[in-house]
């Protein structure tokens, strides 16, 4: 399955997005804006586009800086570097600034193609950091987000982590992948399925996808130094109340875990964002964790129920007819 349209988008980061649009297919009632996951790409929603596409939404989903086939300078693709040399980083420098620059891109072109219409950012693992990033800068344009299968760390684990990526660029330098984040992260989290058939099993129960994902030249790639420590930076973000300060206390936000998801610690990371949240006062934040869900739900064997689940919240927050999003 496929995006029925596939464009370009350059941006003031010096990037030439490679851009999926799917047009809604019933009378339109919104624009869903998606952020994929790390080392994977855009086009794995295309399903997921369609059913938004049935249902009245307009969907876009672009391929991040150092992914799929977006092109930028100083950001080369991890499957497509060569040997040995610089994988899949966001830039050279101000990663997280250039790569949050790129989202705003393409909420420009929603602006520009869909006047008035609401917008929900989505967002994925790695894009659901993301797009809790572009909340924290830019959330007067949104009408609603929602975080799926993320991790926010901010304790001994996260300090850890950080302090590996400090030593590695220290002696390997920031664009080489890194040797060990992979051992404690897509390694790891693959030895903690039981009885796992292959070490990618953490991402699904349903074996074909898996084997999808791993025969996908544009997925799995190792991460470079760079691009690691970028995404702590987005998680510590998110994991920053004060960050918060800006937002709104009525956006909807609707989030996602799996209890037997690895990464996010069986969903427990998606409880303490909405506990977070809750604590600082917004009113409308749904959070369900699905039960022997793991990482990636929209590839799950339970996908079925957990979109017509998330097209309930939709349904509600964004009804048919309606208007310009809620101003900042």
């Amino acid at each position: 399955m496929s995006f029925s349209d596939r464009q370009t988008l350059s941006t003031g980061s010096g990037a030439t997005l490679n851009l999926y649009v799917e047009p809604a297919s019933a009378a339109p009632r919104g624009v869903i804006q998606i952020n994929h996951g790390l080392a994977e790409h855009a086009a794995r929603y295309a399903a997921f586009a369609k059913f938004l596409s049935a249902h009245g939404f307009h969907v876009y989903a672009h391929d991040h800086r150092g992914h799929g086939f977006t092109r930028a300078p100083d950001a080369p693709p991890g499957r497509f570097a060569a040997p040995d040399t610089t994988k899949g980083r966001f830039a050279g420098k101000d990663g997280v600034e250039k790569l949050i620059a790129d989202v705003d891109a393409v909420h420009d072109l929603i602006a520009q193609k869909h006047p008035g219409l609401p917008v929900i950012v989505f967002g994925h693992s790695m894009g659901g950091m993301i797009a809790l990033n572009y909340v924290l800068r830019h959330s007067g344009r949104i009408h609603a987000a929602s975080v799926w299968n993320s991790n926010f760390q901010s304790g001994l684990a996260a300090l850890a982590a950080r302090a590996i990526l400090g030593l590695e660029r220290f002696r390997l330098g920031s664009d080489v992948p890194s040797r060990l984040l992979p051992k404690l992260t897509f390694e790891a989290w693959g030895k903690a399925v039981p009885g796992h058939r292959t070490l990618f099993d953490w991402l699904s129960r349903d074996p074909a996808e898996v084997d999808a994902y791993i025969a996908d030249p544009l997925c799995g790639w190792n991460a470079s130094v760079s691009l690691w420590i970028d995404l702590f930076r987005l998680a510590g973000n998110g994991a920053d109340n004060a960050q918060f300060a800006g937002i709104r206390r009525t956006l909807p936000f609707y989030l996602v875990g799996g209890e037997s998801d690895p990464a996010t610690d069986g969903g427990k990371s998606m409880r303490q964002l909405s506990s977070r949240m809750k604590t600082m006062g917004f009113s409308d934040v749904t959070t369900t964790i699905w039960p022997q869900t793991r990482h990636e739900s929209l590839n799950e064997i339970n996908r079925d129920q957990i979109m017509a689940d998330f097209m309930g919240w939709l349904e509600r927050v964004c009804p048919a007819g309606s208007g310009p999003s809620h101003p900042a």
